[in-house]
């Protein structure tokens, strides 16, 4: 019987395997290495032209600082000038307004029919008292002064009639309560809480 000792032959497959293992072991290594160097590279690259249009943007954005300055500058002037025409037309109305008030009310009195006797104003109400001929006339009255842009409403406070001697006319007597241009309602003070 012939005997073949096979022991080298393995041998040597053992060792050709442990090259290979070896050899892959390494170029998986080496690949690995290459892609983590090429991802750093790219990824680096990317975060480099980040901050350069980053900074591009500050700066582009340093240049509107002083726009911006200047923007909120006019905005105050603007809001200043406003201040400032509303407070002009409020002395305006203010000086012209007890002058178109007399002129409103002149201007609605029914002629020969309607003679004010008084006439009195406080913080935007209006007292009037006066004689008519009749009813009807005080009525067209209080049309004629609602209608007008200086009164905001009128109210009629008492009506009696009045006998004139020696005439045998028979007039009304009359008192209006108005409210002008210049009347501002009341602010009603915030309610308080219940303390418990």
């Amino acid at each position: 019987m012939i005997r073949i000792n096979l022991f080298p032959f393995r041998a040597a497959r053992i060792k050709e395997n442990i090259r290979r293992q070896i050899t892959y072991y390494f170029g998986s290594v080496i690949i690995i290495l290459l892609a983590i160097t090429y991802f750093y590279m790219n990824f680096s690259k990317q975060i480099n032209s980040l901050r350069h249009k980053i900074d591009e943007q500050q700066k582009e954005l340093d240049t509107y600082k002083d726009t911006n300055a200047k923007i909120r500058d006019l905005k105050k002037t603007i809001a200043d000038i406003e201040m400032k025409l509303k407070t002009i037309t409020e002395l305006e109305k203010i000086k012209t307004g007890p002058v178109k008030l007399l002129d409103d009310i002149a201007m609605s009195v029914p002629k020969d029919k309607l003679w004010l006797a008084s006439l009195r104003e406080n913080k935007g109400t209006l007292m009037l008292e006066g004689t008519a001929m009749d009813n009807e006339t005080v009525a067209d009255f209080m049309d004629r002064l609602q209608s007008t842009q200086s009164i905001q409403s009128v109210e009629l406070v008492r009506t009696r009639q009045k006998k004139i001697a020696g005439l045998d006319l028979s007039l009304k007597d009359f008192a209006l309560k108005c409210k002008t241009y210049a009347f501002k309602q009341k602010q009603a003070p915030a309610a308080k809480g219940k303390k418990k």
